[in-house]
């Protein structure tokens, strides 16, 4: 169930730090510089029980708002969070929040969508959200190793 001092609690630490995330859940906290998207997944497979959680995250986009409602989490602030991802969070009854909203998020050299949130483009369903996002990481890294 959403809290505001929750949110707030991970709005503080996010923004007294050098993070791109964090999560808290009453008095845990996670928090990660890492980009993209790949903390959340990293989140999801090593099984954190996050149910009721609330994130502060540097972007959020489709790709991430599913992972968060793969997560159960109860808030998300985005410090930029697309169209796509507010309303897949405000759909899955998750409250949230954000400094600026856009159309699409942007891949990391600016000429187009970001491939996290292309490749999830065609999906509602969070569980089919991650294998399409654990496959293009995948794919992704082959691509870099060549």
């Amino acid at each position: 169930m959403y809290t505001k001092e929750l949110l707030e609690k991970a709005r503080r630490i996010y923004s007294s730090g050098n993070h791109n995330l964090v999560i808290c859940k009453g008095e845990d906290v996670f928090s990660s510089d890492q980009r993209g998207i790949a903390p959340l997944v990293a989140l999801i497979d090593e099984n954190r029980d996050l149910s009721g959680a609330a994130a502060a995250d540097k972007i959020v986009g489709r790709a991430a708002a599913l992972l968060y409602v793969l997560m159960g989490v109860s808030a998300v602030y985005g410090e930029n969070m697309s169209r796509g991802g507010a309303e897949v969070l405000q759909t899955n009854g998750i409250h949230c929040s954000y400094t600026n909203i856009c159309d699409m998020i942007i891949n990391r050299s600016g000429d187009g969508m970001c491939p996290m949130e292309e490749t999830v483009s065609s999906t509602s369903s969070p569980k089919e959200a991650l294998a399409l996002i654990k496959a293009k990481i995948k794919k992704l890294k082959e691509e870099q190793a060549k």
